[in-house]
């Protein structure tokens, strides 16, 4: 079915992260209390209930198996991602800044996380690619220990991406259990300082709970595309762009903007005829149920619906897509033209495939080197300077009621 826009501006302009909490909240609370108090014994306990296996680390040797036990073209692909990975994330600028002046030293350290954790999801669809997409950007902003945790049993394409990677530990552990670990620390697992990385509704809602206790780099929920097209765009290649966002899950979003009915007409009958020997059709179905075709006005209010919903993902299947890209104000990331497709983007394109979901784009972006690194200002002032400045600053602290604050400025002002 193509929609109109009048029946999703006001459902793009609200959208926000949302959690279907139920019985879950009070799960994840009791887990994470568990692991907290008692260790690795709960920790233990929950995992063999919840998945079979205690927690186990697994050494670097069965990781260069799993690698070396890959097919040739397997290996070429996960050593090509990680090579475009960290070319990328070379590129971006995060040095700080020390300045001596006449008033003094004033600037900025930049300074890398000791460890970082990297929950990497091992369901149905064993993200392999999460870790490269997360532990090479770690490796290149010089974090001291990156820790993966993936379910029991990882997978072997896990281990042999965190061997290309270069992690430096690996837990089988998942759900919140795993989140409560990397959080507080065990015996056996070490307390990290931000855990990365997606999962499902309880690894999310685990996070935001720990949130405070470690640093988080979102809250990521069920994945979004949002395509803009005008009539150049191919509607095969449309469909499989739209369903190889959908078959993520059926709460995945899968969106298509053009103002050209002819074009989402096409668009519709190639879907069903992708669809009919996709082995995830059903997943693929029930998430275009919640998304499907737009029919707009223009290309102009496509962006405008566009940076209402901020997608995840916003591709701009047309003519000259960098004649729009000056409009867009909220998306997680941008792919410019049909060729450079999201599904690309999830494995070698170079960007992190971690990115803003559920119209956190408002305030938020993709994974940088950024979110592995901490800023620390650095004040060294002149007897003088700080004389000048603690006048002024004497005045504002009694303003704000803070007589304490004000007397310690008033001494440097009278230590001549």
């Amino acid at each position: 079915m193509i929609r109109s826009p009048e029946q999703l501006r006001s459902r793009f302009a609200n959208r926000r992260p949302t959690l279907e909490y139920g019985d879950a909240l009070e799960t994840v609370r009791g887990i994470l209390r568990a692991v907290e108090q008692e260790g690795d014994a709960a920790l233990d306990r929950i995992s063999t209930e919840l998945d079979g296996y205690p927690v186990l680390e697994i050494p670097k040797r069965q990781w260069r198996e799993a690698y070396e036990a890959l097919d040739a073209e397997l290996r070429d692909g996960l050593e090509t991602a990680k090579e475009r990975i960290e070319a990328f994330y070379r590129r971006e600028p995060w040095g700080g800044f020390l300045e001596a002046g006449p008033e003094g030293v004033l600037g900025q350290l930049v300074r890398p996380l000791d460890r970082v954790g990297v929950y990497v999801p091992g369901g149905s669809a064993p993200l392999l690619s999460t870790v490269l997409m997360t532990v090479v950007p770690a490796q290149v902003a010089g974090v001291g220990e990156t820790v993966v945790a993936s379910p029991p049993q990882v997978h072997p394409g896990i281990l042999a991406a965190a061997w290309v990677a270069g992690a430096d530990r690996l837990f089988a552990m998942g759900g919140a259990q795993a989140v409560a670990a990397l959080a507080y620390g065990t015996e056996r697992v070490p307390r990290v300082d931000k855990i990365m990385g997606p999962g499902n509704r309880y690894v999310v809602l685990a996070k935001r709970e720990v949130y405070g206790s470690v640093g988080m780099e979102g809250l990521p929920g069920p994945t979004e595309t949002l395509i803009i097209a005008d009539a150049s765009a191919d509607p095969r290649l449309l469909a499989a762009d739209l369903l190889a966002q959908a078959e993520h899950g059926p709460d995945s979003e899968a969106w298509l903007l053009s103002p050209h009915r002819e074009l989402l007409e096409r668009v519709s009958e190639e879907l069903e005829h992708q669809l009919s020997s996709l082995p995830r059709a059903e997943v693929a179905r029930k998430a275009l149920s919640r998304s499907g075709l737009v029919l707009v006005e223009d290309l102009e209010e496509a962006l405008e619906l566009a940076n209402l919903y901020a997608p995840e993902h916003l591709c701009l299947s047309v003519h000259d897509p960098l004649e729009l890209v000056g409009w867009v104000r909220n998306a997680g990331g941008i792919f410019l033209g049909e060729h450079s497709c999201e599904a690309l983007g999830d494995y070698l394109a170079g960007p992190s495939h971690v990115m803003p979901t559920s119209a956190t784009a408002r305030f938020g972006g993709g994974l940088a080197l950024r979110d592995f690194l901490k800023v620390i200002p650095v004040v060294g002032l002149t007897q003088k300077a700080a004389a000048r400045l603690s006048r002024l600053g004497a005045r504002m602290a009694r303003e704000e009621g803070l007589e304490a604050h004000a007397r310690a400025l008033d001494r440097r002002t009278n230590l001549d």
